[in-house]
Formats: C-alpha cells, sequence, structure tokens
C-alpha cells in the first residue's frame, strides 16, 4: 500500500525523527522494490519476494525505531504480503500491518502526507469483518478522509478514496476521485509505482463504466 516523493521528509513533528541520508536511501530502496515487486513480479512469485522485502522493512524500524516513515512502510510491505499470500494464514499480517500504521501514527501522523491513514483506511476496507477480521468500513472512511486532508490531489489518497466509494456503491463519486487520482502529479523516483496505480485507476473505472451502463 504507498508513496511520496524523497522531498517531503524533512517535514516532521518533534515526536518523530528526521532520517539521514542513509535512512532516505534506505527508504527509498524499500519503495523501489515494493513497485517493482507489485506491478512486475508475476502473481506466483510475490509472496516470497514480498516476504524477503517484509524482513528489510522489519530491519528498518529496528534501525530507526522513531521514524514514522519505516514504520508506514513495514505496515504496507506486510499488508502487501499477505495480500499476496491470501487465505487465513494472511491475518496475522494483516494485523501486524495495522500495529504499525498505528505506531507511525502515533509517532507522526502527517508523515509521508498522511500515507498512513491511506494504508490503514484501505485495511479497514479490504480486511474481512468480525468475526473473521476487523474490517469496517466507517473506520475505512474516517481514515481515508483525514488521508484527504492531509493529502488532497495526491494518487494514492484518491484512489483509495474512489475504491472506497465503490466499494459503498457510491459509483459516481468513485468515478469523481478515480479521476482526480489520474490528475496527482507524477512523484520523483515513483515513476513505476505511479505508472501501476494509473493502471489500477483505469481497471476500477472501466468497472464503474460498465456497472453504469
Amino acid at each position: 500500500m504507498k508513496r511520496l516523493i524523497l522531498a517531503s521528509l524533512l517535514a516532521f513533528t518533534p515526536l518523530s525523527w528526521a532520517l539521514d541520508p542513509a535512512g532516505s536511501q534506505h527508504l527509498s530502496n524499500i519503495q523501489q522494490r515494493w513497485a517493482q515487486i507489485q506491478y512486475q513480479v508475476p502473481q506466483a512469485q510475490r509472496a516470497s519476494a514480498l516476504e524477503k522485502l517484509a524482513a528489510d522493512a522489519d530491519a528498518f524500524t529496528r534501525e530507526q525505531p522513531q521514524a514514522a516513515e519505516a514504520w508506514i512502510w513495514h505496515g504496507i510491505v506486510t499488508s502487501s504480503w499477505a495480500g499476496a499470500t491470501g487465505g487465513l494464514g494472511a491475518l496475522g499480517k494483516v494485523k501486524a500491518a495495522r500495529a504499525s500504521l498505528e505506531k507511525a501514527l502515533a509517532l507522526d501522523p502527517n508523515a509521508l502526507q498522511g500515507s498512513a491513514y491511506t494504508s490503514l483506511g484501505a485495511l479497514y476496507d479490504q480486511v474481512p469483518g468480525w468475526p473473521i477480521g476487523f474490517g469496517d468500513a466507517d473506520k475505512a472512511e474516517d481514515m481515508l478522509r483525514k488521508a484527504l486532508q492531509l493529502n488532497p490531489e495526491g494518487i494514492d489518497s484518491n484512489f483509495f478514496w474512489g475504491d472506497h466509494l465503490y466499494r459503498q456503491g457510491r459509483l459516481s463519486e468513485a468515478r469523481a476521485a478515480l479521476q482526480k487520482a489520474l490528475l496527482a502529479p507524477p512523484r520523483p523516483g515513483r515513476e513505476l509505482a505511479d505508472q501501476g496505480r494509473r493502471g489500477e485507476i483505469d481497471a476500477l473505472l472501466k468497472t464503474i463504466k460498465e456497472k453504469q451502463g
């Protein structure tokens, strides 16, 4: 799940530690590898690749325990790993992802333009509800609205908001949000992630068009 240009890594609250150059490079490496796995690695190989990346993301949180960015990307990678794994075995992973994203919010809710809210909202939308999981459409909407407040023009914040609206049957609103996502400014260094996300947006817009006739 996630998601920002490196230039924005300098704006933190006092509760969060700014990443040094080595930490910023580690973050960039994780982001690039995630995009490559998510959008270029065949589905059958994706879970194994994400497992290795999750180990690296875990090491990043140990190196930078006060950096919200590290916890955000641990949550994103772990949730992606859960999605690639599927089945009941994924439940422990999505719970770990939620814990990482909540840790990031406790450290700095503004980090990476609110990416923790975006990713947590997506989790609440996509995980099954009680008694199997913790999915909750109302919590998803709350998280995704907060993400939009922090990043109103972002490709991810608008994509996941549009996906949420689609899941709620609000098709016209979903289409508008997704079209706004397509207008998001490019993220330097995140070209592959932007390309992959735009492909997902186009696919969902096609589905909405088919449903609306």
